[in-house]
């Protein structure tokens, strides 16, 4: 189930929120966190592509032949993971669309200025011909998610969508008033930003705890 207002579009699946709160336990082992960063990746992914084109196409069962749906062959993704963070969201959504391209931006945000500085980017090279969906499970300023959405038009994809588990409402503002057209999708928006832009209630940073730094 997903409720959309505008472009953000809120995916409450119970799996999907069971799971999230899994992840915002303090407690929660780093293995566990990352094994439910995919899980999550994954249920994410089936969320987000409801709206692929299918076509009939006939085929044979052991019992008769029939038309039945496939994805249309022209319907071609691409998976951005914004580095390092999205990789875990990214593992899961490539159980599920393996077929997928991938592209990695790495963004870390300045400190002082909360700027997202760019150290590393690398799209597949027939991006103008696919959909994009971006990756990354904390929308917290929501400067990382402007920058990345800039980056992946300079190739001119058919479609931008921007995935994450986490949103502030500062973020959603801030990326909305960027790009008002880009679709994002969330599994939760939570109360705010703190005074050093992390979101509460949240989770800490994602990060951290699927990779077990600090």
């Amino acid at each position: 189930m997903a409720d959309s207002t505008a472009q953000v579009i809120r995916i409450q699946h119970p799996l999907v929120q069971h799971k999230l709160t899994l992840m915002r336990q303090s407690e929660t082992s780093t293995a566990k966190f990352r094994q439910l960063l995919r899980e999550i990746g994954m249920l994410l992914a089936y969320e987000v592509t409801r709206d692929l084109p299918l076509r009939l196409e006939s085929i044979q069962t052991p019992l008769a032949s029939t038309e039945a749906p496939k994805l249309a062959p022209d319907k071609k993704l691409v998976l951005v993971s914004i580095l390092r963070a999205g990789q875990g969201l990214l593992d899961g959504m490539l159980e599920l669309i393996p077929s997928a391209r991938v592209g990695h931006i790495g963004l870390y945000r300045d400190p002082s200025t909360r700027v997202p500085v760019e150290y590393y980017f690398k799209l597949p090279h027939d991006v103008e011909h696919r959909d994009v969906l971006i990756v990354d499970p904390m929308l917290a300023t929501g400067n990382s998610a402007i920058a990345a959405v800039e980056r992946v038009q300079e190739y001119n994809p058919l479609s931008i969508k921007f995935i994450c588990l986490l949103a502030a409402p500062e973020g959603i503002a801030n990326f909305h008033s960027h790009h008002p057209h880009i679709p994002l999708y969330t599994a939760a928006i939570d109360d705010h930003l703190d005074d050093h832009a992390y979101i509460i209630p949240g989770l800490g940073d994602a990060g951290d705890r699927a990779f077990g730094t600090r």
